[in-house]
C-alpha cells in the first residue's frame, strides 16, 4: 500500500487532484490524467534498464517522470487506485495482430476496477486504449474522447475490445497476479521478434492528438493535422525527450536493427 507521501507525489506527477471518495468521476479523472501525462514507451528495453512490475516501478513513473508499457504503467496506476480505496484486479490479455491472428496469452495487462458495485475496464498502457473507463457489462458502443469503443463477448469466455470497429485486444475475465506476467516479460525483453525490441518509441496522448518520437523522428497529430520533424544530432533528440515528454536521459537508447512493427500500438 502506498503511503500518503507517494500518493501525493503520484497525483502531482499526473496533475490530478486527490479525490474525496473513490467514485466513478474520480476514476475517470485519474485515468485521463495518467493517459495525458505518462508516455507509452519502451526506452528502458534499449537502455538496459530493469523493467519492474511491482511498486519499484513508481520510482520510474513518479520520480523520473518516465512512462512504460502495459506491464509498468497499469500496475503503477493499480497501486495508486488501491491506495485511494478502489477495488482493483489484474486482467490478462492477448493482442490482435495484423491478419486476424491473436498474440500469445498474458501479452497484455489491463485493470478491472469495481466502483459502487459496477465493474470498469481501465487501461493506460496500450497506446490506443480508451481515455476514460469502459463499462464492462455493456456491449453497446461507448463514446470516448479518442473514439468509439465496444466490448464483445467471445466463445469460451473473455471479451474483445474494439476501437472504431477494429479489434485491439482480447481480455480474459478471470483475474491473475502481476507475478504471472514474469515469463512473458522475459520474452518481451529477450526475443528478437518481440515488438518492444524491434523499435524505440515514446508516445504521449494530448488533448487533441498525440506526440510520438521514434528514433530521431518526431511526429505530431493535433486537431486532425499531422506534422513531422527529423533531428540531426543526438543532443537534439535528447532535448526532444525533455521538451515533449518532460524527462531527461543520460544517453540515447540503443537503436535496434529491426524496423517498425505494427504489433506495437502507438499509432
Amino acid at each position: 500500500m502506498l503511503d500518503d507521501a507517494m500518493v501525493d507525489a503520484y497525483l502531482a506527477r499526473i496533475g490530478a487532484e486527490r479525490p474525496e471518495r473513490a467514485d466513478l468521476a474520480a476514476l475517470t479523472h485519474l485515468q485521463e490524467r495518467q493517459v495525458l501525462s505518462v508516455p507509452f514507451e519502451n526506452l528502458g528495453y534499449h537502455l538496459d534498464e530493469p523493467i519492474h512490475m511491482d511498486e519499484q516501478v513508481l520510482d520510474k513513473i513518479v520520480r523520473q517522470r518516465r512512462g512504460g508499457g502495459c506491464y509498468e504503467v497499469n500496475p503503477a496506476l493499480s497501486f495508486l487506485l488501491t491506495a485511494l480505496g478502489y477495488q482493483v484486479e489484474i486482467l490478462p490479455g492477448r493482442v490482435h495482430r495484423p491478419g486476424g491472428t491473436l498474440g500469445a496469452a498474458l501479452c497484455h495487462l489491463a485493470l478491472r476496477v469495481t466502483v459502487d458495485g459496477e465493474q470498469w475496464l481501465v487501461d493506460t498502457g496500450f497506446g490506443r486504449n480508451s481515455r476514460h473507463p469502459l463499462r464492462l457489462d455493456s456491449r453497446e458502443v461507448q463514446q470516448d474522447p479518442d473514439g468509439e469503443y465496444r466490448l464483445a463477448d467471445v466463445e469460451g469466455g473473455g471479451f474483445d475490445v474494439f476501437l472504431n470497429g477494429k479489434p485491439l485486444y482480447r481480455l480474459e475475465d478471470r483475474p491473475v497476479r502481476i507475478e504471472d506476467f514474469r515469463p512473458t516479460l522475459w520474452w518481451y525483453r529477450t526475443a528478437p521478434e518481440s515488438p518492444f525490441m524491434q523499435d524505440v518509441f515514446c508516445s504521449l496522448r494530448t488533448e487533441d492528438g498525440r506526440i510520438t518520437l521514434k528514433g530521431n523522428q518526431l511526429s505530431t497529430v493535433a486537431g486532425g493535422e499531422r506534422g513531422s520533424q527529423e533531428f540531426g544530432t543526438d543532443a537534439a533528440v535528447l532535448e526532444a525527450y525533455k521538451t515533449y515528454f518532460g524527462f531527461s536521459l543520460d544517453r540515447l537508447p540503443d537503436q535496434p536493427s529491426g524496423g517498425v512493427t505494427a504489433a506495437v500500438q502507438t499509432g
